[in-house]
């Protein structure tokens, strides 16, 4: 442009002289125009299975809206990739422009000052929040209003049961889910008349519980003011019921994830198991797809729902200011635009945080594994009753203590209480570091 209103402006000033001399040849010749080159920009998105593959699906229509940013994948396991995390936040070194994190490790994040605020100009996400589940965009919320990251899929809770081996007991589904109690109960039947185990762990009992029952403002382990929940009737009862899982031998004692995790569903010792909605996607792919057609979906015991699990991207205040524009476009892409919500959904069993990728007729497709089961209505309802618990940056730490302290329970015979109140005391120490 500028070099055009140039010659514009130098041929008015000399019209005369160029046409006295019209007739004179020109001993010069003007040189080739040339376009100036193109700039292109490269993000940096951190990511850990299954998110990668996400995104590197999402990249051609990305490509198509900014063909001049290029996306680059840094993938890690997800203990790794939350460790790289961690190491870049606290040195300010190695900063993604882009990062993924699991709903676990938010809150180690949340309370510290690593994480941009979202929550008003430049990026103005507050006023997205009605676009996206509550408790999902409620989890990334500090008290005091920031918004340190963008939630993209959420984990509704289910339970996920074998049809077949609940026939051999003589037993239907709302054996299962009409109380904690009743599911215990249902478990003895089960192994009784099939020797299959009712589920993985006695933990899996545990996590579910300590997640019902939360009153307004208070965390999994902490309320507002950083003080431990442990001694509280929500994890009595939970200890106590695995507990009496582990007493009545309903658990087979292994560990989600493991290899005996695995074959215990391929073979049939597990009957049941509590997750989030997308372990039916893992079970048909990759984890027993040969059972599949015995498995259903209902809702959890005692009409309770919780969440199991979840993905956001967030931005380091530290990253490069540069690009922080395009990399919250990205995140907007990734995040707010329902054809990407919906692909991630159908090809990663990551369900939509958006809610407008909450309305589709892929909802009312039947699951040829869950024997035709249309579940996805069930997880949509699940997710619509979940509330959000605030996060504490002490929470993973709270969660291998309970852990270590149940396992005490129930292998040892420590009694609850004193379990209980030992996990207090170091959940007191720790808190406010």
């Amino acid at each position: 442009m500028a070099l055009t209103l140039g010659v514009a402006q130098a041929g008015s000033g000399v019209a005369a002289q160029t046409s006295a001399s019209a007739s004179t040849p020109s001993t010069t010749s003007a040189a080739p125009s040339t376009a100036p080159p193109t700039v292109t920009t490269t993000l940096t998105v951190a990511a850990f299975p299954a998110i990668d593959e996400i995104v590197r699906s999402a990249l051609p229509a990305w490509k198509e809206l900014h063909p001049d940013v290029d996306v680059k994948i840094v993938s890690r396991e997800l203990n790794d990739h939350h460790t790289a995390m961690t190491t870049a936040l606290s040195t300010a070194k190695g900063l993604p422009d882009v990062m993924a994190l699991e709903i676990g490790y938010l809150g180690r994040f949340a309370q510290g000052t690593g994480l941009e605020d979202l929550s008003g100009p430049p990026y103005n996400l507050s006023a997205d929040k009605s676009r996206f589940v509550g408790y999902a965009f409620d989890q990334a919320t500090t008290p005091k209003g920031a918004v340190l990251a963008v939630p993209t899929d959420i984990g509704p809770g289910a339970l996920l049961y074998r049809t077949d081996l609940l026939a051999k007991a003589g037993l239907k589904e709302s054996d299962l889910t009409g109380s904690w109690e009743g599911y215990v109960a249902a478990g003895v039947k089960i192994k009784a008349a099939t020797g299959a185990y009712l589920m993985a762990h006695a933990r899996d009992m545990k996590d579910i519980l300590i997640r019902t029952g939360l009153e307004p403002g208070e965390g999994l382990f902490f309320d507002k003011d950083s003080r431990p929940l442990v001694n509280t009737p929500r994890f009595v009862r939970a200890f106590e019921l695995a507990r009496a899982v582990r007493r009545q031998q309903l658990d087979a004692k292994v560990i989600a994830w493991s290899s005996d995790w695995s074959e215990g569903f391929k073979r049939g010792g597990i009957a049941t198991q509590m997750s989030g909605a997308w372990l039916a996607g893992h079970l048909n792919t990759w984890l027993a797809p040969s059972t599949r057609g015995k498995w259903r979906s209902a809702q959890l015991p005692e009409g309770a729902f919780a969440a199991y699990g979840g993905t956001f991207f967030a931005i380091a205040r530290h990253a490069d200011a540069s690009r922080k524009p395009m990399a919250y476009e990205f995140i907007r892409f990734m995040t707010m635009n329902r054809t990407q919500q919906l692909a991630a959904f159908k090809a990663q069993d990551a369900f939509p945080a958006l809610i407008a990728a909450q309305t589709d007729a892929f909802y009312d497709l039947p699951l040829p594994f869950l024997g035709g089961q249309q579940a996805r209505r069930d997880w949509r309802e699940a997710a619509d009753h979940i509330r959000a618990y605030p996060v504490h940056k002490q929470d993973n730490f709270a969660k291998e203590v309970i852990d270590t302290e149940l396992d005490k329970v129930l292998d040892r015979g420590k009694d609850i209480p004193t379990a209980l109140a030992d996990a207090q005391r170091l959940l007191q120490l720790r808190a406010h570091r």
